[in-house]
Order: C-alpha cells, then sequence, then structure tokens
C-alpha cells in the first residue's frame, strides 16, 4: 500500500480497520470520551473535515463525521491535526493552542486526561503503522 493522504477517505477507512484490531491485542483507553473534530485547511475538501474520536464503549473508534452528543469538540488547523494525531506531537498541540489554533468547547478536563494517558504497546504498534502509511 502507498502512502495516504491524512484524514482521506482510504486513510480514515484503513486507520479504522487498525484500530478494529486493537480490542483484541491491547488494554481499552483509560478515559471515555466523545470528541468530534472540526478540521480547517485541508487540502482535501473546500470545506472542513469533520471526524471524532469515541472511546466510551471501551475501545477506540475513529471515523469520519460528527458524533451526537459528544463531551467535548475541538476545532483545529489541519496541519496541527497531523502533527498531533498522526506525529503524536503533544508540544505541537500544546503550542498550537497558546496561539488559538486549537479552539475546544465541552470537556477539556477529559480531553487532557485522555491525552496524558499512556499508550498502551499495541496501540503504539497501531500508532506506528499509521505514521507510516500517511502522506
Amino acid at each position: 500500500m502507498g502512502k495516504l493522504p491524512f484524514l482521506s477517505d482510504e486513510w480514515t477507512a484503513e486507520a479504522k480497520r487498525l484500530h478494529e484490531e486493537a480490542p483484541a491485542q491491547a488494554a481499552a483507553p483509560a478515559q471515555a470520551l466523545r470528541m468530534n473534530l472540526i478540521v480547517s485547511g485541508s487540502p482535501l475538501s473546500e470545506g472542513d473535515v469533520k471526524a471524532h474520536l469515541d472511546t466510551s464503549a471501551g475501545e477506540l473508534v475513529i471515523d469520519l463525521g460528527h458524533l451526537d452528543s459528544p463531551s467535548v469538540t475541538v476545532s483545529v488547523d489541519y496541519e496541527t491535526a497531523k502533527a498531533v494525531f498522526v506525529d503524536g506531537n503533544t508540544q505541537a498541540a500544546i503550542q498550537a493552542f497558546m496561539e488559538g489554533k486549537i479552539k475546544v468547547d465541552g470537556d477539556m478536563a477529559g480531553l487532557l486526561a485522555l491525552q496524558s494517558t499512556p499508550i498502551d504497546p499495541a496501540h503504539e504498534q497501531i500508532a506506528a503503522r499509521i505514521r507510516d502509511m500517511t502522506a
């Protein structure tokens, strides 16, 4: 498989498939969170990209589209979202937040708790595979 653009339909389908493999291998996320994500400035779309992350059922679910009744909604530019979600660069998130490039509406404490949870080895392997597949 070649490199896929971050948040493209193909990238999202493959990332979702990789995460669906995780429940048999990985520990459940320590923090339950239903997060909608609004990504601006994507080279793949004229408008904002809407995605979500949901750990409320005990496993990580990622997909395009928005959840009903999220606990938090995060608005961020494409490059920062890629740095955080693909590269795992928490410093990029902190810097972008301080510069006003990330807007958070809702459960900020839950978002921070999820961000500070150590990644188990199975999820780290998935994260490495996602980094490798991302253009």
